[in-house]
C-alpha cells in the first residue's frame, strides 16, 4: 500500500512534535557546554580547585574516558559537503515531485544537516515563497517545509530525516526567540529569501555541531 504523501503542513506539526519530546531536548540540550573545572579533595571533608599544573595526570581533567572522547569528536565532525548533482532544471521545479521519485535508487541515508544542505539548493536553485503555504508555486519555488520535503523525494535522505532536519529548524527558531511553526516563520510579513537561506545555515551549522 503506497504511503501518503506529507504536506508542508504536516512537516511542521511533526517536526514540532518531534521537538518537544523528552528524548529530542536531550539531543538538543547541553550539548554546546563545557563540563565544571575539576576539583579534589584537600582536607576531608573538604574540596577546592586545584590548579591544572598542579595535577599529576592531564587523565585527571577528564569527566569521560579517552575512546569516548575519540568517538564523540569523531561524530561531532562538520556534515559532508552535498555531492555535485544537479538539480532537474526548471523544468523538474514545475514538475510533481512523484515523477522524481526514481531518483531515491540507491542513494545513501545522510544527516540531517546534509539534508538542509539539499534544501538549501532546492530554495537558491529553484526560488523560495512564502504565500501561499504550498510546496510549491506555479513557478516551482518552494517554502522552507517544501524545500524538505523537494529534497527527500530527489532522494537526499529517509522520511526520518526530513523529521530530524525540521526538528533542528525548530530548534533553531526557538533560539531565536520564535516559538511557532516554521510555516508562520516563512510566510511572516516582511520575511525575505535571505532570511530563509540563514535560518538554513545557521540550523546546519548548529546541527553539524552536535554531530548530525
Amino acid at each position: 500500500m503506497p504511503t501518503p504523501a506529507l504536506t508542508p503542513d504536516q512537516l511542521d506539526v511533526q517536526a514540532a512534535r518531534l521537538h518537544d519530546t523528552e528524548a529530542w531536548q536531550q539531543i538538543v540540550s547541553g550539548w554546546d557546554l563545557t563540563t565544571p573545572e575539576p576539583v579534589l579533595p584537600s582536607s576531608p571533608g573538604i574540596t577546592e580547585q586545584v590548579p591544572v599544573s598542579h595535577l599529576a595526570d592531564w587523565r585527571d581533567l577528564l569527566s569521560v574516558p579517552v575512546d569516548q572522547l575519540i568517538a564523540d569528536s569523531v561524530r561531532a565532525l562538520p556534515a559532508t559537503t552535498p555531492r555535485e548533482r544537479p538539480l532537474p532544471g526548471r523544468l523538474g521545479a514545475i514538475l510533481p515531485d512523484r515523477l522524481h521519485s526514481w531518483r531515491r535508487i540507491g542513494q545513501p541515508e545522510v544527516r540531517p544537516s546534509t539534508h538542509l544542505a539539499y534544501a538549501r539548493q532546492i530554495l537558491t536553485e529553484w526560488g523560495w515563497q512564502n504565500t501561499p503555504y504550498r510546496l510549491r508555486n506555479a513557478r516551482g519555488a518552494r517554502c522552507i517545509c517544501g524545500a524538505l520535503l523537494t529534497a527527500h523525494r530527489l532522494g537526499y535522505g529517509s522520511r526520518d530525516t526530513v523529521d530530524r532536519a525540521g526538528a533542528w529548524l525548530v530548534a533553531e527558531l526557538r533560539s531565536q526567540g520564535w516559538t511557532g511553526l516554521i510555516g508562520p516563520w516563512n510566510r511572516h510579513p516582511g520575511r525575505t529569501a535571505a532570511d530563509a537561506l540563514a535560518l538554513i545555515d545557521a540550523t546546519v551549522s548548529r546541527a553539524s555541531r552536535a554531530g548530525q
